[in-house]
Protein backbone atom coordinates (compact mmCIF):
# COMPACT_ATOMS: atom_id res chain seq x y z
CA UNK A 1 0.00 0.00 0.00
CA UNK A 2 1.38 3.52 -0.83
CA UNK A 3 2.17 6.05 1.63
CA UNK A 4 -1.50 8.01 2.29
CA UNK A 5 -3.21 10.05 4.99
CA UNK A 6 -7.11 8.54 6.27
CA UNK A 7 -8.96 10.61 7.69
CA UNK A 8 -12.35 9.18 9.57
CA UNK A 9 -15.25 11.12 10.67
CA UNK A 10 -16.26 10.84 14.12
CA UNK A 11 -19.35 11.16 15.33
CA UNK A 12 -21.10 12.47 19.09
CA UNK A 13 -18.63 15.01 19.49
CA UNK A 14 -21.69 17.77 19.45
CA UNK A 15 -23.75 16.19 22.16
CA UNK A 16 -26.30 16.72 19.70
CA UNK A 17 -29.79 15.21 21.14
CA UNK A 18 -32.24 13.30 18.78
CA UNK A 19 -35.96 13.51 18.42
CA UNK A 20 -37.55 12.79 21.87
CA UNK A 21 -41.09 11.39 21.97
CA UNK A 22 -41.77 13.82 24.64
CA UNK A 23 -45.04 14.27 23.61
CA UNK A 24 -46.27 10.72 22.72
CA UNK A 25 -50.15 10.60 24.27
CA UNK A 26 -52.36 7.92 23.87
CA UNK A 27 -56.41 8.26 23.22
CA UNK A 28 -58.33 5.39 24.75
CA UNK A 29 -62.37 5.69 24.53
CA UNK A 30 -65.39 3.47 24.30
CA UNK A 31 -65.46 2.48 20.54
CA UNK A 32 -66.79 0.04 18.16
CA UNK A 33 -64.65 -2.75 16.56
CA UNK A 34 -64.84 -2.51 12.51
CA UNK A 35 -63.86 -5.68 10.84
CA UNK A 36 -60.63 -6.81 10.98
CA UNK A 37 -58.94 -3.06 10.28
CA UNK A 38 -59.96 -1.57 13.48
CA UNK A 39 -60.10 -4.26 16.95
CA UNK A 40 -60.72 -3.17 20.48
CA UNK A 41 -57.61 -3.84 22.64
CA UNK A 42 -55.38 -2.94 20.08
CA UNK A 43 -53.63 0.13 19.52
CA UNK A 44 -53.01 2.59 16.42
CA UNK A 45 -49.86 4.89 16.27
CA UNK A 46 -51.45 7.52 13.74
CA UNK A 47 -49.80 11.01 12.35
CA UNK A 48 -52.85 12.12 10.58
CA UNK A 49 -56.65 11.83 10.43
CA UNK A 50 -56.96 10.46 7.30
CA UNK A 51 -54.94 7.57 9.19
CA UNK A 52 -58.00 6.35 11.72
CA UNK A 53 -60.32 6.63 7.98
CA UNK A 54 -58.29 4.64 6.82
CA UNK A 55 -58.82 1.56 9.47
CA UNK A 56 -62.51 2.37 8.44
CA UNK A 57 -63.18 4.33 11.39
CA UNK A 58 -66.10 6.71 10.68
CA UNK A 59 -68.27 8.81 12.22
CA UNK A 60 -71.00 6.64 11.21
CA UNK A 61 -69.30 4.01 13.39
CA UNK A 62 -67.30 5.61 15.74
CA UNK A 63 -68.61 9.49 16.33
CA UNK A 64 -67.17 10.09 19.55
CA UNK A 65 -63.53 8.61 18.79
CA UNK A 66 -63.49 10.59 15.14
CA UNK A 67 -64.32 13.43 17.16
CA UNK A 68 -61.58 12.84 19.87
CA UNK A 69 -58.34 12.17 17.31
CA UNK A 70 -60.44 15.61 15.11
CA UNK A 71 -60.04 17.52 17.64
CA UNK A 72 -56.60 16.14 18.46
CA UNK A 73 -55.27 17.54 14.89
CA UNK A 74 -57.35 20.78 15.29
CA UNK A 75 -54.28 21.40 17.62
CA UNK A 76 -51.19 19.66 16.89
CA UNK A 77 -49.50 19.42 13.03
CA UNK A 78 -50.52 16.92 10.92
CA UNK A 79 -47.45 13.92 11.43
CA UNK A 80 -47.56 14.61 15.29
CA UNK A 81 -47.98 11.11 16.45
CA UNK A 82 -50.91 10.00 18.83
CA UNK A 83 -51.94 6.42 20.00
CA UNK A 84 -55.02 5.69 19.35
CA UNK A 85 -57.03 2.63 21.50
CA UNK A 86 -60.58 1.61 21.19
CA UNK A 87 -62.06 -0.47 24.34
CA UNK A 88 -65.26 -2.46 25.46
CA UNK A 89 -67.92 0.68 25.21
CA UNK A 90 -69.24 -1.21 28.28
CA UNK A 91 -66.36 -0.52 30.58
CA UNK A 92 -66.42 2.47 32.87
CA UNK A 93 -63.57 4.73 33.05
CA UNK A 94 -62.62 2.63 36.52
CA UNK A 95 -62.39 -0.46 35.00
CA UNK A 96 -60.08 0.76 32.09
CA UNK A 97 -57.45 1.75 34.59
CA UNK A 98 -57.75 -1.33 37.17
CA UNK A 99 -53.91 -1.72 37.96
CA UNK A 100 -54.03 -5.63 37.39
CA UNK A 101 -56.02 -6.50 34.46
CA UNK A 102 -57.37 -2.62 33.06
CA UNK A 103 -57.17 -2.10 29.20
CA UNK A 104 -54.92 1.10 30.30
CA UNK A 105 -52.19 -0.91 31.65
CA UNK A 106 -51.70 -3.80 28.77
CA UNK A 107 -51.20 -0.49 26.83
CA UNK A 108 -48.82 0.78 28.64
CA UNK A 109 -46.79 -2.61 28.77
CA UNK A 110 -47.34 -2.74 24.78
CA UNK A 111 -46.30 0.29 24.13
CA UNK A 112 -42.94 -0.19 27.13
CA UNK A 113 -42.97 2.96 28.63
CA UNK A 114 -43.47 5.36 25.53
CA UNK A 115 -46.28 6.85 26.15
CA UNK A 116 -46.25 10.20 28.34
CA UNK A 117 -49.49 10.06 28.82
CA UNK A 118 -52.82 8.90 28.58
CA UNK A 119 -56.23 10.72 27.47
CA UNK A 120 -59.49 8.44 29.00
CA UNK A 121 -62.83 8.80 27.73
CA UNK A 122 -65.85 5.76 28.84
CA UNK A 123 -69.36 7.02 28.72
CA UNK A 124 -69.88 3.56 30.62
CA UNK A 125 -70.77 5.05 33.78
CA UNK A 126 -73.19 7.73 32.71
CA UNK A 127 -76.61 6.20 33.70
CA UNK A 128 -75.36 7.03 37.18
CA UNK A 129 -77.23 9.55 39.71
CA UNK A 130 -74.80 12.61 39.78
CA UNK A 131 -75.06 13.92 42.84
CA UNK A 132 -71.15 14.95 42.92
CA UNK A 133 -71.24 17.70 39.93
CA UNK A 134 -69.73 14.62 37.99
CA UNK A 135 -70.39 11.27 36.91
CA UNK A 136 -69.45 9.17 40.42
CA UNK A 137 -67.14 7.03 37.64
CA UNK A 138 -64.71 10.14 36.98
CA UNK A 139 -64.29 9.95 41.18
CA UNK A 140 -63.58 6.31 41.42
CA UNK A 141 -61.56 6.56 38.87
CA UNK A 142 -59.38 8.92 40.23
CA UNK A 143 -57.26 6.49 42.71
CA UNK A 144 -57.17 4.16 40.31
CA UNK A 145 -55.55 6.79 37.50
CA UNK A 146 -52.92 7.55 40.29
CA UNK A 147 -51.89 3.83 41.70
CA UNK A 148 -51.64 2.69 37.67
CA UNK A 149 -49.16 6.14 36.78
CA UNK A 150 -47.46 5.24 40.01
CA UNK A 151 -47.15 2.02 38.57
CA UNK A 152 -45.90 2.35 35.58
CA UNK A 153 -43.27 5.08 37.26
CA UNK A 154 -41.73 2.04 39.83
CA UNK A 155 -42.07 -0.44 37.56
CA UNK A 156 -42.15 0.11 33.87
CA UNK A 157 -39.38 3.40 34.55
CA UNK A 158 -42.05 4.95 32.71
CA UNK A 159 -43.74 8.01 34.44
CA UNK A 160 -46.85 9.52 32.76
CA UNK A 161 -49.50 11.20 33.92
CA UNK A 162 -53.02 10.68 33.52
CA UNK A 163 -56.41 12.96 31.98
CA UNK A 164 -59.68 11.80 32.71
CA UNK A 165 -62.83 12.85 30.86
CA UNK A 166 -65.06 15.09 33.60
CA UNK A 167 -68.50 13.63 32.26
CA UNK A 168 -71.89 14.24 33.44
CA UNK A 169 -70.77 18.11 34.87
CA UNK A 170 -73.69 19.75 36.39
CA UNK A 171 -71.88 22.78 38.15
CA UNK A 172 -73.56 21.49 41.18
CA UNK A 173 -71.95 20.21 44.24
CA UNK A 174 -68.84 19.83 42.80
CA UNK A 175 -65.67 18.28 44.46
CA UNK A 176 -62.88 19.75 45.56
CA UNK A 177 -60.05 18.27 43.97
CA UNK A 178 -57.64 20.17 46.23
CA UNK A 179 -57.90 17.89 49.24
CA UNK A 180 -56.98 15.09 47.31
CA UNK A 181 -52.88 14.00 46.48
CA UNK A 182 -53.46 12.51 42.94
CA UNK A 183 -50.72 14.80 41.46
CA UNK A 184 -50.28 12.34 38.33
CA UNK A 185 -54.21 12.75 37.18
CA UNK A 186 -56.16 15.85 35.70
CA UNK A 187 -59.62 15.91 35.15
CA UNK A 188 -60.89 17.88 32.24
CA UNK A 189 -64.28 19.67 32.04
CA UNK A 190 -65.43 21.17 29.33
CA UNK A 191 -67.15 20.51 25.45
CA UNK A 192 -66.78 22.52 22.08
CA UNK A 193 -70.21 20.80 21.58
CA UNK A 194 -73.72 22.46 23.69
CA UNK A 195 -75.27 19.07 24.27
CA UNK A 196 -72.54 17.24 25.47
CA UNK A 197 -72.00 14.99 28.65
CA UNK A 198 -68.11 14.47 28.03
CA UNK A 199 -65.48 16.81 27.64
CA UNK A 200 -63.29 17.95 24.85
CA UNK A 201 -60.18 15.64 25.71
CA UNK A 202 -58.72 16.07 22.33
CA UNK A 203 -58.44 19.39 22.17
CA UNK A 204 -56.17 19.23 25.53
CA UNK A 205 -54.07 16.04 23.80
CA UNK A 206 -53.25 17.91 20.91
CA UNK A 207 -52.11 21.25 22.56
CA UNK A 208 -49.82 19.29 25.02
CA UNK A 209 -48.31 16.92 22.27
CA UNK A 210 -47.23 19.77 20.31
CA UNK A 211 -45.69 21.55 22.91
CA UNK A 212 -42.46 21.21 25.21
CA UNK A 213 -42.32 19.67 28.74
CA UNK A 214 -41.72 23.11 30.08
CA UNK A 215 -44.62 25.04 28.10
CA UNK A 216 -47.90 25.45 30.49
CA UNK A 217 -50.74 24.08 28.13
CA UNK A 218 -53.26 27.72 28.48
CA UNK A 219 -49.86 29.96 27.42
CA UNK A 220 -51.24 32.93 26.13
CA UNK A 221 -48.83 33.37 23.75
CA UNK A 222 -48.95 30.74 21.95
CA UNK A 223 -52.05 31.21 20.50
CA UNK A 224 -55.91 30.66 21.32
CA UNK A 225 -57.32 26.88 20.69
CA UNK A 226 -58.78 26.38 17.02
CA UNK A 227 -62.65 25.78 18.41
CA UNK A 228 -64.63 28.92 18.03
CA UNK A 229 -67.10 28.14 21.19
CA UNK A 230 -66.90 26.16 24.34
CA UNK A 231 -69.83 25.17 26.42
CA UNK A 232 -69.82 24.13 30.07
CA UNK A 233 -73.30 22.17 30.89
CA UNK A 234 -74.47 23.08 27.85
CA UNK A 235 -73.67 26.99 28.10
CA UNK A 236 -71.04 29.13 26.73
CA UNK A 237 -68.35 29.94 29.05
CA UNK A 238 -68.07 33.31 28.72
CA UNK A 239 -71.97 33.27 30.26
CA UNK A 240 -70.69 31.33 33.60
CA UNK A 241 -67.68 32.73 34.33
CA UNK A 242 -68.54 31.89 38.32
CA UNK A 243 -68.15 28.16 37.17
CA UNK A 244 -64.99 28.40 35.51
CA UNK A 245 -63.47 30.17 38.91
CA UNK A 246 -65.07 26.84 40.40
CA UNK A 247 -63.90 24.90 38.55
CA UNK A 248 -59.84 26.07 38.60
CA UNK A 249 -59.97 26.78 41.97
CA UNK A 250 -60.97 22.91 42.47
CA UNK A 251 -58.04 22.02 40.45
CA UNK A 252 -60.31 20.81 37.57
CA UNK A 253 -58.92 21.61 34.10
CA UNK A 254 -61.01 23.47 32.07
CA UNK A 255 -61.43 26.53 29.52
CA UNK A 256 -61.73 30.31 29.65
CA UNK A 257 -61.94 33.03 27.51
CA UNK A 258 -59.52 36.66 28.14
CA UNK A 259 -60.84 40.27 27.86
CA UNK A 260 -59.11 41.43 24.59
CA UNK A 261 -58.41 38.60 23.25
CA UNK A 262 -60.15 36.60 20.31
CA UNK A 263 -61.11 32.89 21.23
CA UNK A 264 -60.72 29.82 24.27
CA UNK A 265 -57.58 29.25 26.39
CA UNK A 266 -57.40 26.62 28.65
CA UNK A 267 -57.59 28.21 31.91
CA UNK A 268 -54.33 26.16 33.47
CA UNK A 269 -53.19 23.03 33.05
CA UNK A 270 -54.17 21.40 36.93
CA UNK A 271 -53.98 18.05 37.95
CA UNK A 272 -56.28 16.67 40.91
CA UNK A 273 -54.05 17.89 43.87
CA UNK A 274 -53.13 20.53 46.86
CA UNK A 275 -51.87 23.72 44.75
CA UNK A 276 -48.41 23.38 47.29
CA UNK A 277 -47.51 20.25 45.97
CA UNK A 278 -44.28 19.99 43.58
CA UNK A 279 -46.30 18.08 40.41
CA UNK A 280 -49.36 20.11 41.16
CA UNK A 281 -49.28 21.15 37.35
CA UNK A 282 -48.81 19.01 34.13
CA UNK A 283 -46.00 21.38 33.40
CA UNK A 284 -43.98 20.54 35.98
CA UNK A 285 -45.44 16.56 36.03
CA UNK A 286 -43.90 16.60 32.86
CA UNK A 287 -40.47 18.59 33.46
CA UNK A 288 -39.66 15.81 36.31
CA UNK A 289 -41.08 12.83 34.45
CA UNK A 290 -38.34 14.18 31.82
CA UNK A 291 -35.74 13.98 34.08
CA UNK A 292 -36.51 10.77 35.72
CA UNK A 293 -36.03 9.27 32.45
CA UNK A 294 -33.00 10.70 31.68
CA UNK A 295 -31.48 10.09 34.91
CA UNK A 296 -32.15 6.40 35.00
CA UNK A 297 -30.99 6.15 31.00
CA UNK A 298 -27.47 7.67 32.17
CA UNK A 299 -27.32 5.66 35.01
CA UNK A 300 -28.03 2.34 33.57
CA UNK A 301 -24.83 2.29 31.87
CA UNK A 302 -23.25 2.10 35.26
CA UNK A 303 -25.27 -1.24 36.86
CA UNK A 304 -22.92 -3.96 38.53
CA UNK A 305 -19.65 -1.52 36.94
CA UNK A 306 -16.99 -2.07 39.03
CA UNK A 307 -15.65 0.99 41.63
CA UNK A 308 -12.64 1.86 42.85
CA UNK A 309 -12.89 2.39 46.90
CA UNK A 310 -10.97 4.14 49.45
CA UNK A 311 -9.55 1.92 52.59
CA UNK A 312 -13.17 2.31 54.59
CA UNK A 313 -15.09 1.16 51.65
CA UNK A 314 -16.23 4.68 50.37
CA UNK A 315 -16.06 5.97 46.43
CA UNK A 316 -13.36 7.32 45.54
CA UNK A 317 -13.65 11.27 44.42
CA UNK A 318 -13.04 10.53 40.66
CA UNK A 319 -15.72 8.10 40.77
CA UNK A 320 -18.03 10.34 42.52
CA UNK A 321 -17.45 13.25 40.05
CA UNK A 322 -17.39 11.02 37.21
CA UNK A 323 -20.90 9.51 37.88
CA UNK A 324 -22.42 13.32 38.65
CA UNK A 325 -20.64 14.20 35.84
CA UNK A 326 -22.59 11.42 33.69
CA UNK A 327 -25.93 12.23 35.23
CA UNK A 328 -25.71 16.66 34.90
CA UNK A 329 -24.85 16.09 31.38
CA UNK A 330 -27.66 13.96 30.30
CA UNK A 331 -29.78 16.57 31.75
CA UNK A 332 -28.23 19.62 30.59
CA UNK A 333 -28.05 18.18 26.92
CA UNK A 334 -31.51 16.53 27.14
CA UNK A 335 -33.40 19.46 28.95
CA UNK A 336 -31.26 22.44 29.72
CA UNK A 337 -30.06 23.02 26.37
CA UNK A 338 -33.57 22.77 25.00
CA UNK A 339 -34.82 25.89 27.84
CA UNK A 340 -36.72 23.23 29.20
CA UNK A 341 -35.17 23.94 32.79
CA UNK A 342 -33.87 27.47 33.97
CA UNK A 343 -30.07 27.41 34.46
CA UNK A 344 -27.18 29.83 35.29
CA UNK A 345 -23.89 29.12 32.22
CA UNK A 346 -26.07 26.31 30.80
CA UNK A 347 -26.29 24.18 33.84
CA UNK A 348 -30.00 23.64 35.41
CA UNK A 349 -29.25 20.55 37.71
CA UNK A 350 -27.18 19.64 40.09
CA UNK A 351 -26.45 15.88 41.31
CA UNK A 352 -24.88 14.68 44.61
CA UNK A 353 -23.58 11.97 45.85
CA UNK A 354 -22.50 11.71 49.50
CA UNK A 355 -18.96 10.83 49.77
CA UNK A 356 -19.34 8.90 52.99
CA UNK A 357 -21.22 5.85 51.90
CA UNK A 358 -20.00 2.71 52.45
CA UNK A 359 -20.35 0.92 48.93
CA UNK A 360 -18.88 -2.38 50.13
CA UNK A 361 -21.28 -2.97 53.52
CA UNK A 362 -24.49 -1.86 51.03
CA UNK A 363 -23.60 -2.41 47.25
CA UNK A 364 -25.96 0.84 47.39
CA UNK A 365 -25.33 4.42 46.08
CA UNK A 366 -27.69 7.05 47.07
CA UNK A 367 -27.27 10.44 44.87
CA UNK A 368 -29.51 13.52 44.80
CA UNK A 369 -30.54 15.19 41.47
CA UNK A 370 -32.25 18.26 41.76
CA UNK A 371 -33.59 19.95 38.80
CA UNK A 372 -34.08 23.66 38.30
CA UNK A 373 -37.92 24.56 36.75
CA UNK A 374 -39.55 27.65 35.32
CA UNK A 375 -41.63 30.21 36.81
CA UNK A 376 -45.05 30.95 35.82
CA UNK A 377 -46.81 34.10 35.37
CA UNK A 378 -50.02 33.36 37.00
CA UNK A 379 -50.66 36.56 38.94
CA UNK A 380 -49.71 39.87 37.41
CA UNK A 381 -50.10 43.03 40.36
CA UNK A 382 -49.43 46.57 38.63
CA UNK A 383 -49.40 49.86 40.69
CA UNK A 384 -51.16 51.98 38.22
CA UNK A 385 -51.06 55.97 38.57
CA UNK A 386 -50.12 59.23 36.91
CA UNK A 387 -46.78 60.57 36.35
CA UNK A 388 -46.34 63.67 37.80
CA UNK A 389 -42.87 64.43 37.86
CA UNK A 390 -39.90 62.64 36.71
CA UNK A 391 -38.70 62.30 40.09
CA UNK A 392 -41.63 61.25 41.98
CA UNK A 393 -40.93 58.45 44.01
CA UNK A 394 -42.15 54.54 42.87
CA UNK A 395 -43.10 52.23 45.26
CA UNK A 396 -40.36 50.57 45.39
CA UNK A 397 -38.30 53.80 46.83
CA UNK A 398 -41.08 54.34 48.99
CA UNK A 399 -39.99 51.09 50.86
CA UNK A 400 -36.46 52.32 51.25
Amino acid sequence: MLPRIKINYLSGQLGTVGTSPDGLVAIVAGATAVASTFELGLSYKLRKLSELTALGVTEENNPALVRLVRDFYRQAEEGTEVVVCGVDPAKTMTELLAKEEGAVRKLLERHSGALRAVFLSSSAGDSEEVTEGLSPDVYTALPEAQVLADWATTELYAPLFIVLDGRGYTGKNLRDLSKQSYNRVGVLVGSTKQEDKGASLGILAGRIASIPVQRNAGRVRDGALKPETFYLAGKPIEEVQSEVIELYEKRYITFRRYVGRTGYFIADDNLATSPTDDYAQIANRRVIDKAYRLCYDSLLDLMLDELELNEDGTLQAPIIKAWEQKVEDAINRGMTALGELSSEDGEGCRCVIDPKQNVVATSKIELTLKVRPHGYARYINVALGFLVTASEPTPETDKK
